[in-house]
């Protein structure tokens, strides 16, 4: 199997996985997993593709990709009590997720325009967007309003994809040079709290307080 069709299935699982990780801590039904995790693991490359005209979108031309959302979404349902801490297991499953899809996504966006920029934002966008869907529906606080670098990290794994593919490094070195830079990130950002510097360090005021 090509090295990007694993990345490809790869983050759609793990993402599907952290949908249903989120039904799972608001305590849906059966139904809500498997929801959760379609929306989440097909939500960033749905928009992927509508944004580069590749329609019908992949999983409407490949329903594979529906039966490995519904499939992690049954196990996470069966499996998910066992878990001593969800939300920790959800947002390290959504750093390996993103490493793979920032990849994948760039890889798509290189291969429809040939322009690295548009690759760099197509691997950004497919990166992060399931994961934005995902905790808008389930109530749970953003990834984005997280303190931790989270963008960044896409856009770091898909940055040197692209720049490695762009001097010719083979499909394999480039993809694995690109994960791994969008993990370390990630990761590194979860482990010791890394974050970018921040416009006003004052909170804005209520809206109250200013009519």
């Amino acid at each position: 199997m090509p090295i990007l069709e694993i990345l490809d299935y790869a983050g759609v699982a793990v993402f599907a996985a952290t949908g249903a990780l989120a039904a799972s801590r608001k305590q849906l039904d059966i139904i809500g997993y498997v929801f959760l995790a379609a929306v989440t693991g097909i939500g960033g490359g749905t928009l992927r593709d509508v944004i580069l005209g590749a329609t019908p979108v992949f999983w409407v031309q490949n329903p594979i990709y529906l039966i490995v959302c519904a499939a992690a979404g049954l196990l996470v349902f069966f499996s998910a009590h066992k878990m001593e801490s969800r939300y920790k297991f959800l947002v390290w499953l959504d750093a390996i997720g993103l490493s793979a899809y920032s990849v994948m996504g760039a890889a798509k966006g290189l291969a429809a325009t040939g322009s690295p920029i548009v690759a760099i934002v197509t691997g950004m966008l497919t990166a992060t967007f399931g994961g934005i869907l995902r905790d808008l529906l389930a109530g749970e606080p953003s990834v984005l309003l997280r303190p931790e670098i989270y963008v960044t990290a896409a856009l770091a794994g898909s940055g040197v994809f692209t720049a490695a593919s762009f001097f010719g490094a083979p499909l394999l070195i480039a993809s694995s040079l690109g994960v791994a830079t969008a993990f370390a990130v990630r990761g590194g950002a979860l482990k010791y709290g890394w974050t970018l510097p921040t416009g006003d360090p004052r909170p804005g005021r209520h809206p109250d307080d200013v009519m």
